[in-house]
This record gives C-alpha cells, structure tokens and sequence, in this order.
C-alpha cells in the first residue's frame, strides 16, 4: 500500500488546487518560471467588483473556511486577490491561481504549469455573477483537491534531500515512510513508534503504531478512535508530572471523515487533544488505515504543540508511505 498524506500551515501530520480567460499578453514564450508563494496560498484574479460582490463571497466562502476541527478559526487557504489588469509580476508565480472573468462564455478550464512550474491555475469565466458562481460551486471540490495536492508534493520536495532513516520502522511495520531529518526517535515498544521534532514555539510528533483487524467497528468508528487514541496515551504519552496523559478534548467534537487511500479503506480524524491534570493542549490528524493484506489496522497520527502560535493542519503533515 502506499500513501500520500498531507502538511498544512504550521505544523503537521494530515492529514490536500488551483483556475480560462485571460489576455494573450500575460504568457511569453520562455519557460515557465520556478513557482513561490508561501504554503496554502492562492492568487485570485479578479477586478475589484466581482470581489467585492457575491462572486468574491462565494470565492472566500469556499476556500478561506475555517479549517474543520480546530477549536480556534484558522482558513483553509490564504487569498491574495490582485485586478485583472495587475495580473503580473510575483503574482504569476503562485502555485495556485484562480482567474475570474465576465465574458461571453460560461467556461470553467484547469491549466497546469501556465505561468510557472509547478502551478495550477484555474480559468471560470461566465457571463453573469450567478453563472461564474454556479462553476465556482460546481468545481470547488476539484479545485481543492488539486491545490491541496500540489503544496503537499512542495512540502516533501522541501526535506527530500535530508531524511530520517526509517530502518527501524520498516523492520517493525513492515512499511516504507519519508520522514524528514528533522524528526528524532524518543521511543520505540513492540507495536508503537514516537517521533519528535522539536520547534521554536513548542514541538510536532509523529505516532506509528498498529491494532488488531477489528480494533475499529464500521457502526462505531469515531467512539472506538477516540477509545484507541485515549489508550495510547495512557500507555505511552505522559507530561512530566505523575498523573498526566494525553487523552482526547471531549468539549469539541471530532472531524471524521472516510477515503480510499490506494485501494484501502481509511479513516480520517481531526481534533484537539489536551494532557490530562496539566494545561498542555494541541490539534491532531489521526490516520487508520485497514491494511487488508496484513490483516491490521496501521496508524499515522501527527500532534503538535505550540502554545504561542495559531496552529492549523495545513503544517501537520503525514510523511510518505512508499509501500506496505
């Protein structure tokens, strides 16, 4: 089996796209030039009525919501929107570019590598406010997913040439990950793995560890995640004091959400979790992953804490899973 999994804007392990009418003066015949832009970003390029209006709305709505499971507000993209006519300069190198026109033509058009490598960047034109937002609605799944995909390939190009060596977690697991250098092993059991790196602010973990096949019941997952996560930290992760554990925060409720990852099925949970009898706190991304092969469930989950700096999953980031 083998996985791609993703890292937002500050910390890490979840575990993620970009838009046709624009002038003909805006391309040139040289190669594209290297993208830049800082991680979850997109250029919007859209003259200042149809931002200020209900397109801008539906735009702003759809990719600068509040990320799912964060006790505190944080967007799921960072919007840079410049007119049309200054569509120039720093703003054709984003990775991710929605263009928004009034024309003649209803017309949605995903161009990949237009202005600079790696980008994409999206096209909707319509000839009416609701008819751009009628594409807008229509496409934002695919829009999202495209961008959430390309700052995860930016993400790992990042630390590709300084990785952890994983020897011991393939001898344990029986899997291949990309983890950067960055991290440190701080304990190792017989089906359970921890990771650390530390940050200026605080620290970002990785857990590894694996269940036995019906460890998570199809009618109950979210019950039996929280179960299973709340008893790994009883066993193996504790603050500094007697009495403390990490456990999951029951005042919020969990993101949970179902996907196939490489034709296993895979659970998906967001939430915080907070250290029992202490004031440590923190977001997490759980991955279980039903490893038909193997007859198991393997977990990934990143947790960080950084109790000076808004935090989102748009950093928490899974490493790469090359193959089970």
């Amino acid at each position: 089996m083998g996985f791609i999994s993703v890292m937002n804007k500050t910390l890490f392990l979840w575990l993620l796209v970009s838009f046709m009418a624009v002038s003909c003066s805006f391309k040139d015949d040289k190669q594209p030039k290297e993208s830049s832009a800082a991680i979850n970003t997109i250029s919007v390029i859209i003259d200042d009525q149809l931002w200020n209006g209900e397109v801008g709305d539906s735009i702003r709505n759809k990719f600068a919501s509040p990320v799912l499971g964060l006790p505190q507000e944080e967007p799921l993209f960072t919007i840079n929107q410049y007119p049309v006519k200054l569509f120039e300069g720093f703003s054709t190198d984003s990775r991710n570019i929605i263009i928004v026109k009034k024309e003649n033509e209803n017309k949605f058009e995903f161009r990949k590598n237009e202005f600079a490598t790696p980008q994409n960047a999206f096209h909707i034109s319509g000839r009416t406010s609701f008819e751009i937002i009628e594409l807008l609605e229509k496409n934002a799944p695919e829009i999202i997913k495209k961008m959430r995909e390309i700052e995860i390939v930016h993400n790992q190009e990042i630390f590709k040439d300084s990785l952890l060596n994983t020897k011991k977690i393939r001898k344990k697991f029986n899997i291949d990950l990309l983890i950067p250098s960055k991290y440190e092993y701080v304990m190792r059991r017989r089906n359970f793995i921890w990771l650390k790196s530390e940050i200026v602010s605080g620290n970002t973990s990785l857990i590894i560890y694996q269940v036995p096949w019906n460890s998570i019941r199809p009618g109950n997952a979210v019950n039996d995640i929280i179960k299973m996560r709340d008893s790994i930290g009883k066993a193996y992760i504790h603050g500094s004091d007697a009495g403390t554990e990490m456990v999951t925060e029951a005042a919020y409720s969990p993101y949970f959400s179902k996907t196939i990852l490489f034709g296993n099925k895979t659970y998906e949970t967001r939430g915080t979790w907070q250290m029992k009898n202490d004031f440590m706190s923190g977001p997490f991304i759980n991955y279980v992953i039903f490893d038909k092969v193997h007859r198991r469930i393997l977990v990934l989950e990143g947790f960080c804490y950084a109790p000076s700096k808004a935090v989102s999953y748009t950093h928490l980031t899974l490493p790469t899973i090359c193959s089970v």
